[in-house]
């Protein structure tokens, strides 16, 4: 098939376009089939609306910070066309900056439209549950889940996809010519990477401050709520409780989507990268300098290389549609199974799909090696959520080790939940290892763990879907908690809750194995954008690069640290406010007046937005200082830490706080002495201590290392002109 046709390059891009759209219409369809839903209970929507306004108070304050700071790195972007040196340059300049500007509009739309379902859905599943049962619960919960995951991939992609088209016809490539078609190839593709930029960015500031203010809230509601006052979780008695309720949409729901934007925008640009240089020995370079003349055949593989990860991901959209479509014409009484059964069927119809698309743009070894690296990314998703399952889940025995650890006190609880995270590095990083090995393998060359990161991520449809149902089950089972709802009504959100856990934490687990694919995609696209892969390549023994590989190393470390002081100091005035109002109006805890739950909010609010910042600095300006103090290859080793010590603590920190969280929720179903007990309250200490590191900084490494290394890929052009400060450690 012949690809150095115009009009053949439109129909394909076209094709993953429309398939985006596809995603973005049934995501509408499911968000009008949720809000329809009548509650028909006072206390219900009562308390649904202070959750969902509260929730878009904080979005509508956090993102009016972030466009001023989207605004500013737009404008620096755009502003590098008036230098000199740097006019013509790739990957800057005002087509990059305006490429920056959607990729962030997407990214914080995307987030936003989940939010703004999953607050409407948490009071429609609590009332299902109360009307209806448990299929009726599991239903709505499901929909409202996969509004978010629906919209991510279909704002995304077409985003990504509609910019790459302009571009690419921006830069001449409907002039018919080979050589001028692949040089358009490039730029576009080059340009598009301010795309990822944006939605990294965007990323970064809802993980990292919706995670301050959802942990602040919880630490602050069961420290004083469950273990000082001794009142159950979700109690309306407890100030924080509402501020709780609020976090869990803007951290989970809005953060969570917004950072699976990134990976997913991510690992496509990965690929696209790396397609230029799949199966061929020249660079664009060489093209540019005409020392290499392209003729069509080539062309043929090059585009069929770039455009099939684009396609991966359009037909990927397409099988989270038929997933969500599927489960939701059946009743289903065991929550985990369907939502187990979603993720393998859209699995399924991409093993096939992808199948087929492999032997119409390749051919022969070729067209199977390329579909071995997508599958071997479908798998290594899969094994690493049942790794994740099987470190966090009440089911195992690791979670069992650590609830029983309870029995003995607080501290021994901390430990096994610290033993236990750390254990689960070892199984993640041999799936991790193995997958890139044997994609690596079925092409050959980098661009397979590319296509092994956009396979792993081709169903990120539904896995978002099930991670975002979730948190609505949490605050279902809260709302019904606080509108005193039958016993039977709050088992079956308790039961949604739990299996929200679980999917929780293979959510987490899905966006770590994601994130070491794509950020090694990014690495790689980066080192080949700035020529360190022809000769030489990156030299570890160079001084220059061991104090790159030392400092990214520590980079997460720091990261890690502002974060968690970060929750703690909103935490210790959210505890102080708690017990202010316990101690200043005794009528709260007799049930004959109402607590100041807006005062909780704000002082989450303030605390998210003002803590946000310098975690977000930390992540852009360190690759710029370090490109021009340590040049290309210091830079080079900046990355290669930061990415092993960020995928390390992620892993660590996300298991072993979700192995605390069920160990706390296993006692409290009545085993070793139930609610209340010392068991209880120390395993109460754990899930406090795990907060922060499973919902605020284990995420946040996952977009610190993607983040940078976008951006690294993006200032390359700016490093080439210069001369590295401390230039003489290379010498």
């Amino acid at each position: 098939m012949s690809f150095d046709y115009f009009p053949t390059t439109t129909i394909f891009i076209g094709v993953a376009a429309f398939s985006a759209l596809i995603a973005c219409l049934y995501a509408f369809v499911l968000y009008k089939k949720v809000t329809k839903i009548k509650v028909n209970h006072q206390r219900i929507e009562e308390i649904s609306s202070y959750i969902h306004e509260g929730a878009m108070a904080f979005m509508k304050r956090q993102y009016t910070i972030i466009i001023y700071f989207a605004l500013g790195v737009g404008s620096l972007l755009a502003l590098t066309e008036l230098i000199p040196s740097l006019q013509g340059a790739e990957g800057v300049g005002w087509k990059a900056a305006i490429a920056f500007i959607f990729g962030a509009l997407f990214s914080g739309l995307a987030g936003w439209i989940g939010m703004h379902a999953a607050t409407k859905a948490n009071s429609r599943t609590t009332s299902a549950a109360n009307t209806g049962g448990m299929p009726s619960a599991l239903r709505v919960a499901f929909s409202g889940g996969s509004v978010l995951g629906l919209t991510v991939v279909g704002l995304g992609l077409f985003g990504l996809t509609a910019l790459f088209f302009i571009f690419y016809w921006v830069y001449g490539g409907n002039t018919g010519v080979p050589r001028e078609q692949y040089l358009a190839l490039t730029h576009a593709i080059n340009t598009v990477t301010g795309y990822g930029l944006g939605a990294s960015l965007i990323a970064l500031f809802g993980r990292v401050g919706g995670g301050i203010f959802t942990k602040a809230a919880d630490v602050g509601a069961d420290l004083v709520g469950k273990v000082e006052a001794g009142i159950p979780e979700d109690d309306p008695r407890n100030p924080a409780v509402i501020a709780d309720n609020v976090g869990d949409n803007v951290g989970d729901v809005a953060g969570m989507g917004s950072d699976l934007t990134e990976s997913y925008i991510g690992s496509i640009i990965s690929a696209l990268t790396l397609g230029l240089y799949a199966f061929v020995t020249f660079t664009p370079q060489q093209v540019m300098d005409g020392i290499v003349t392209i003729d069509s055949s080539v062309l043929s593989g090059i585009f069929a290389s770039v455009l099939y990860p684009l396609l991966i991901a359009g037909f990927g959209a397409i099988s989270a549609v038929v997933a969500v479509w599927m489960i939701r014409r059946k009743d289903w009484h065991r929550p985990q199974f369907a939502l187990s059964m979603s993720t393998y069927l859209a699995a399924l119809v991409m093993l096939v799909t992808s199948l087929v698309l492999s032997h119409v743009l390749f051919d022969g070894v070729r067209a199977w090696g390329v579909f071995g690296a997508v599958t071997t990314g479908l798998f290594v998703g899969i094994g690493i959520g049942f790794i994740a399952e099987y470190y966090t889940s009440s089911d195992y025995k690791h979670v069992k080790e650590i609830a029983n650890q309870s029995l003995t006190g607080h501290a021994t609880n901390v430990i096994a939940g610290y033993s236990v995270g750390m254990l689960s590095t070892f199984l993640t990083v041999v799936v991790l290892v193995a997958g890139i090995v044997i994609s690596y393998l079925f092409t050959g060359d980098m661009y397979g763990i590319a296509l092994a990161a956009v396979g792993m991520l081709s169903t990120a449809g539904i896995t978002i879907s099930v991670d975002a149902y979730g948190p609505i089950a949490d605050n279902a089972g809260g709302i019904a908690q606080m509108s005193k709802l039958d016993e039977g009504v709050r088992k079956i959100t308790d039961k949604l809750d739990s299996v929200g856990n679980t999917t929780a934490a293979i959510g987490k687990g899905f966006c770590i194995g994601s994130a070491a694919l794509t950020s090694i995609g990014l690495f790689f696209a980066f080192e080949k954008s700035a020529g360190l892969s022809d000769g030489r390549g990156i030299d570890i023994l160079q001084p220059g690069v061991m104090v790159g590989v030392f400092i990214g190393a520590m980079l997460p470390f720091l990261f890690t640290s502002l974060v968690i002081k970060s929750v703690g100091r909103a935490a210790n005035k959210m505890i102080d406010e708690v017990r202010r109002q316990f101690k200043e109006d005794p009528g709260i805890m007799e049930g004959t007046s109402l607590p100041d739950y807006a005062r909780c909010v704000d002082i989450s609010t303030k605390a998210a937005l003002k803590e946000m910042i310098l975690p977000a600095m930390i992540a852009v300006f360190s690759p710029i200082i370090a490109g021009v103090f340590l040049g290309a290859e210091g830079l080079g080793g900046l990355l290669v830490g930061g990415l092993v010590s960020a995928i390390m603590l992620a892993v660590f920190m996300a298991n072993s706080g979700g192995a605390w969280d069920n160990a706390k929720k296993f006692i409290e179903e009545g085993n070793l002495g139930g609610k209340g007990s010392d068991a209880h309250k120390a395993a109460v200490t754990g899930d406090t201590v795990g907060d922060p590191f499973k919902d605020t900084a284990g995420p946040s490494m996952d977009i610190l290392i993607k983040l940078m290394s976008i951006v690294s890929l993006i200032i390359v052009p700016i490093l080439a002109q210069i001369e590295p400060i401390l230039s003489f450690l290379f010498n």
